[in-house]
């Protein structure tokens, strides 16, 4: 199958293209830049220099490509911005999806995320709505999840991805990374309101799951699935395992939780064949991570 992976040197894209190779796709991958570019080619992939805002060029590298079908992995987490992620999510994906449909691709597979479903008592699973009347930023960021679903589901087969919190390599969870620094105190960190010692339920993911994920999804029918590790878990269970494996002191311990923090169950995906190789955040915190290309 020849794959268009737009996103193709982000933390999960990285991974990503390696894995497709293996499984004896041909891919083309995204970088905005030159040496974005090199990195998509030591990949072992072919490279398109292309920014997704820009819809003729992002036309003309799909058509050059013509996959069987796209895969979108692209945010722009790094520096914790969450307005240029959200313009991803819309504009981007409206970007990427005209231009697939206008190259005739049947298939597109798209990145989401697990925590954008209404409160509930219990994991949420993909007949559970999203959080669509919650108060801002987090309404915005629900609205923006069902966008990107909705308008994926303009080309002929589109599965969302609907990820876990992502952790290892290229995360705000890698060694030296925000939530480390959030935790040991730094004032410059990005502000990680989840990183609290409370009830507040979370479902994490490695980013090598989430890469395999996106590989097996090329055979799966349209729909959301959520992808998350087997142990939705509070904070007051997570967080002092991340500080030890982080070597720094746990925070104490408090009550209550957002309600909308609820974790998701990954019933579906396992249905479909998927197992995370890392099936929770117990072992996959004190891991050693992988190096990246």
């Amino acid at each position: 199958m020849r794959v268009f992976v737009a996103g193709a040197t982000g933390a999960v894209g990285r991974l990503l293209v390696p894995l497709l190779r293996d499984a004896g796709h041909q891919v083309t991958g995204t970088s905005r830049t030159p040496a974005g570019a090199d990195r998509v080619q030591r990949l072992g992939a072919s490279a398109a220099q292309v920014d997704v805002f820009d819809r003729d060029s992002l036309h003309e590298a799909v058509k050059e490509a013509a996959p069987d079908a796209v895969i979108h992995q692209l945010t722009d987490l790094a520096e914790a911005n969450g307005e240029a992620t959200n313009r991803l999510r819309g504009e981007g994906t409206r970007n990427l999806v005209d231009a697939a449909t206008s190259a005739g691709v049947p298939r597109i597979v798209v990145q989401s995320i697990s925590w954008a479903y209404a409160p509930g008592d219990e994991p949420a699973d993909e007949t559970d709505p999203l959080d669509l009347a919650a108060a801002e930023p987090r309404g915005r960021i629900a609205v923006g999840i069902q966008a990107l679903e909705e308008t994926a589901a303009e080309v002929g087969t589109a599965v969302s991805l609907r990820y876990g919190v992502l952790y290892g390599p290229g995360t705000w969870y890698e060694p030296g990374g925000p939530a480390a620094a959030a935790l040991a105190g730094d004032p410059d960190a990005p502000f990680l309101g989840s990183v609290a010692a409370d009830d507040s339920v979370n479902s994490f993911l490695h980013v090598a799951d989430a890469a395999r994920a996106a590989v097996a999804a090329l055979d799966w029918p349209s729909g959301p699935v959520n992808i998350v590790d087997d142990e939705p878990a509070p904070g007051r269970a997570w967080v002092p395992v991340f500080a030890a494996a982080r070597g720094l002191p746990a925070p104490e311990a408090t009550s209550g939780r957002q309600a909308w923090a609820r974790g998701a169950s990954n019933r579906l995906a396992r249905s479909r064949g998927w197992r995370p190789e890392h099936s929770t955040w117990r072992s996959g915190f004190v891991a050693q991570d992988a190096p990246v290309i």
